[in-house]
């Protein structure tokens, strides 16, 4: 079982619609990943990193949207800086994207 958090806990988390604007492999990585540019509208552009190699293509993530955490500080994986991220469903050891069902405006709030 996972640790509770409250309500005020779950509202620290913000939580955006971004649109993937870019993708690069990402050799460095200890597991296979992308390097991703993420386009979250008045947030700005922010970069991720992704183990999602294993169902998607650089072709599939181009233009699109995306949910990823926004407010973690950020993270140094090898050489490069992680400042977002993208959130996904885990089945064995696939990654499958959350993602809204219509198109939103970048940097709509995930609630």
């Amino acid at each position: 079982m996972s640790t509770r958090i409250t309500f005020d806990d779950f509202t620290k988390i913000d939580l955006r619609v971004g649109t993937i604007i870019a993708v690069a492999d990402f050799p460095e990585a200890r597991r296979p990943a992308y390097k991703l540019t993420i386009d979250f509208g008045d947030l700005g552009i922010k970069k991720s990193s992704a183990q999602i190699t294993e169902l998607y293509t650089k072709e599939d993530l181009m233009q699109r949207q995306i949910v990823a955490v926004v407010n973690f500080e950020r993270k140094q994986i090898g050489k490069f800086m992680s400042e977002c991220l993208v959130i996904g469903a885990v089945n064995a050891k696939e990654v499958i994207l959350l993602h809204p069902e219509n198109k939103v405006p970048n940097g709509s709030i995930v609630s």
